[in-house]
């Protein structure tokens, strides 16, 4: 019985040594752990250690970024000076220099080159200088109006004078304008010039210009070589680039090589521009051979590439001249069936321009409304919506056949549609207005493009003017002229001219006066044979000293100048002569 209760005793004192141990454990468990265990979800330890290997190697190959950023305490390294200037960023573009580029574009789209030339050249001696890309813009704009030699003067002045880094497209439209103007050895210094000193290569683009330029020149031999060289410099096979020179083989007489070339296009690039086959097409139906030429449109079609509007836009041109209608109002419906948008855009504004084109031009007036109306019929595909550009089309051919009430209908439609017309829209229709004699209305348009804060150019101002004038609308033309010169910073002394001898023929010297005192605010001058028509005519009615003071207040105190001598008009500045890179 001793024995039992010894057992028994040691039993429960090792049971609540135990309790006690695991009771303490528990609250030590309850505690916040001050050591962090972590812990990894892997079925084995070499598993684990593959995934520390792993993150080893990716700090290697891509270290954190606090590693690549520079110490702020650091001193800055010194600036190479033998390192090339680049050119502008797109970040450049902020600010002033945004403003002043939006300001020369919008000069530009009105037309007015010579102004938005006057702005970006003065520009270059302000604090706001302009960025490459408002240079290569009044650039593109000189060339695209056809003058050469203005386009290169820019260049020289901004690149070559004003201390502005050119950009690639710089120098393209450089190249393009000398290509254009028979200059093409000038163009090939251009492009030597790029390889020898330029931070950047030579685009495809570039490769572009010159392979159309040397063809036109008669020099396909060097062609062929220039684009060899633009793929041995790592430069894919661009469609436009081959499509020049099979132009120039066919045009030759020489099927087999510009055969050769293309299958060598096929080769190196398998979605390729659908332009090579309308080339073809073009040819053989010069030649007489259409079912060649409908062989090849059929080969393109087989591929069942999405071709993009501008390669279509080709090919729909290419069959309506050669009398294929029929296809070409297919391809159109394709185009319209395709357009998806955000995922791909089918058809452009160009396309329903040169189908509603076609219908004016065969008479179907209703029928183009129709089609400038036209979606597509596939499930899933979406209306097109239709730009300034394709309403200003549509809206001149009405005008052409002086139907202006459709043209009026298509330009409430316009504004109605949140899209703001453009001097062309404006011009269009005052033109059109005028020469059908409804003035009034031609009035109200020019009233409402003032207002809407467009500039007009003064070639069209004067014209609009006068006819205004002639029919007896003299006195609406004073508001509308003290409304543009508000926003022009460079009145117009012709139309200042004509509106204020207007008003004295007609008897209201007062507002003669305002606009007389308004040219002198302006800084416009009066010319000298203007100034003897004002004193003649205020002399006749009594009031010859109110003009001659008002025309002898000048300087800083009045605001105003008075210009005694010079010619009654002021031109634009002369551009200075080309000078080649």
């Amino acid at each position: 019985m001793t024995l039992y209760r010894l057992i028994l005793r040691s039993f429960r004192r090792s049971s609540s040594i135990s309790s006690t141990t695991a009771t303490a454990a528990s609250q030590t468990l309850s505690l916040p752990s001050l050591t962090h265990t972590r812990s990894f979800a892997f079925s084995s330890a070499e598993e684990a250690a593959a995934e520390r290997r792993r993150r080893k190697r990716a700090l290697r190959i891509e270290p954190p970024l606090h590693a690549l950023r520079r110490d702020p305490s650091a001193p800055r390294p010194p600036p190479d000076p033998n390192a090339p200037r680049l050119p502008d960023p797109t970040s450049a573009l902020v600010g002033k220099r945004l403003n002043l580029h939006n300001r020369v574009q919008s000069l530009i789209r009105a037309g007015d080159l010579d102004n938005a030339s006057v702005v970006a050249r003065q520009s270059v001696f302000s604090n706001c200088r302009p960025t490459v890309f408002t240079c290569n813009a009044i650039m593109a704009s000189m060339y695209r109006a056809g003058r050469y030699d203005d386009a290169v003067a820019l260049f020289q002045f901004f690149y070559n004078q004003s201390n502005i880094v050119p950009n690639v497209v710089s120098y393209n439209v450089l190249i393009n304008t000398h290509c254009d103007a028979g200059r093409v050895d000038e163009g090939l210094n251009v492009y030597r010039h790029i390889i020898a000193n330029a931070p950047f290569g030579p685009s495809h683009v570039t490769y572009r210009h010159l392979t159309k330029g040397l063809v036109d020149a008669g020099r396909i031999g060097e062609a062929v070589d220039l684009l060899r060289e633009m793929l041995n410099k790592g430069h894919g096979a661009d469609s436009q680039v081959y499509n020049n020179l099979i132009l120039g083989f066919l045009n030759l007489g020489n099927l087999d090589k510009a055969n050769e070339l293309f299958d060598e296009l096929k080769e190196r690039c398998l979605v390729y521009d659908g332009i090579v086959n309308a080339t073809f097409m073009d040819w053989f139906f010069s030649q007489g051979r259409e079912k060649e030429a409908m062989e090849s449109y059929k080969s393109l079609l087989d591929r069942q590439f999405r071709m993009i509007p501008a390669t279509c836009n080709v090919l729909v041109e290419t069959l309506l001249k050669h009398g294929k209608k029929t296809e070409a109002w297919a391809l159109f419906e394709t185009m319209l069936d395709t357009h998806t948008p955000p995922t791909f855009q089918g058809v452009n504004s160009d396309a329903f321009n040169i189908m509603v084109n076609e219908c004016f031009k065969l008479g179907q007036i209703s029928e183009a409304f129709d089609v400038f109306k036209k979606v597509g019929k596939k499930p899933g595909s979406k209306p097109f919506a239709m730009d300034v550009a394709g309403y200003n089309n549509i809206i001149t051919r009405y005008c052409e056949l002086e139907t202006m009430e459709d043209a009026e209908k298509m330009f409430i439609e316009l504004t109605s549609k949140s899209l703001c017309p453009d001097v062309n829209t404006y011009k269009t229709l005052i033109d059109a207005y005028l020469k059908v004699g409804k003035v009034d209305d031609a009035l109200q348009k020019y009233t409402k493009m003032v207002e809407s804060g467009l500039r007009v150019i003064p070639e069209y101002a004067n014209r609009w003017f006068s006819a205004l004038i002639e029919n007896g609308k003299v006195f609406d033309c004073a508001p509308i002229l003290t409304k543009m010169c508000e926003r022009d910073p460079k009145p117009d002394a012709v139309s200042y001219d004509m509106v204020t001898k207007g008003l004295c023929k007609e008897g209201n010297f007062d507002l003669s006066i305002d606009l007389v005192g308004q040219m002198l605010r302006y800084g416009v001058g009066v010319a000298p044979r203007l100034r003897e028509f004002l004193n003649d005519a205020f002399g006749k009615v009594g009031r010859g000293q109110e003009i001659e003071r008002l025309l002898a207040m000048r300087g800083p105190g009045y605001g105003g100048y008075w210009r005694p001598s010079g010619p009654d008009t002021v031109g634009p500045p002369r551009m200075p002569g080309p000078v080649s890179v």
